[in-house]
């Protein structure tokens, strides 16, 4: 039998080696005994049984493959939520509470219809409608395990104002207006694969690939998002930090006004936005 103290030592030089840390091996162990770090640090010399063992080395064994944290504990906190994940749907990530926030800022305050476009785990859509319980969200995704995901978490989150549609971008909606559209699309550049660290390996690349220089879906959303925003609604939309430029042009191609970028909590260009006239 190991102590905590011990399997920490032994975890630690194991990630290390795959260049990763020490916080990793407590976020595990904590997980599966179902402990606080603190009491992490308070009890090193508790002694792991036979079963916790199994399963944190079975855990850090995928850790060390260079599998995501989230998917291993099978959940992630955005927005001060907790939200489900698996395989099938990208982690949810803090530089994208940007878009949250954004949306909020230009909501009135009427009730309104918002779209939130590749739902996932409907990370985006679900924080929108906890903040804002009048408005209906409408999440909208091209994989049904995403959906599934999605619904499953607004059930366990308990927020009623939302819903789930499988659709490939906006072709399920016909006419359907909305006076926010919002989204995270596929943004990175096919060549920019090998620069990836390779824990993105394993989300799904249907969620972050895309052609054209990655700009092939943003462009496809700014295009069709015209026919489903109402008169003076806006778009908002995610990016990667060296595409704003190309991003606002191409609000602009399709006569988007007001158009604006900002930057993310790291200081990197992130979302850029436009408004329907």
């Amino acid at each position: 039998m190991m102590t905590v103290y011990e399997w920490l030592r032994y975890a630690t030089e194991q990630l290390s080696s795959c260049g990763y840390y020490k916080l990793d091996a407590e976020v595990l162990l904590s997980f599966v005994i179902k402990k606080s770090k603190s009491w992490l640090i308070i009890n090193e010399n508790y002694r792991l049984n036979m079963e916790e063992l199994k399963k944190i080395n079975y855990l850090l064994k995928r850790r060390m493959l260079g599998e995501p944290i989230a998917y291993l504990l099978g959940e992630k906190e955005f927005w001060s939520l907790t939200f489900i994940v698996s395989k099938f749907v990208l982690i949810p990530r803090s530089d994208t509470e940007i878009l949250v926030e954004h949306s909020l800022k230009k909501l009135t305050d009427t009730p309104s219809k918002i779209l939130d476009l590749g739902t996932g785990c409907g990370s985006i859509a679900l924080s929108l409608a906890a903040m804002r319980s009048d408005c209906d969200i409408t999440g909208i995704d091209c994989m049904m395990e995403s959906i599934y995901l999605a619904k499953y978490n607004a059930n366990r989150l308990r927020i009623n104002n939302v819903r789930f549609l499988y659709s490939n971008w906006f072709s399920v909606l016909g006419t359907e207006k909305f006076d926010i559209i919002v989204s995270n699309p596929p943004y990175v550049k096919l060549e920019d694969i090998n620069f990836l660290e390779k824990d993105i390996f394993f989300e799904p690349f249907i969620s972050l690939i895309s052609s054209n220089n990655g700009l092939a879906d943003i462009e496809h959303i700014i295009k069709y998002a015209k026919k489903h925003l109402n008169y003076l609604g806006w778009l908002l939309l995610e990016h990667s930090y060296d595409q704003k430029e190309e991003v606002q042009n191409i609000f602009k191609h399709y006569n988007f006004f007001e158009v604006s970028s900002y930057k993310d909590y790291s200081g990197n260009d992130r979302i850029t936005i436009g408004r329907n006239i």
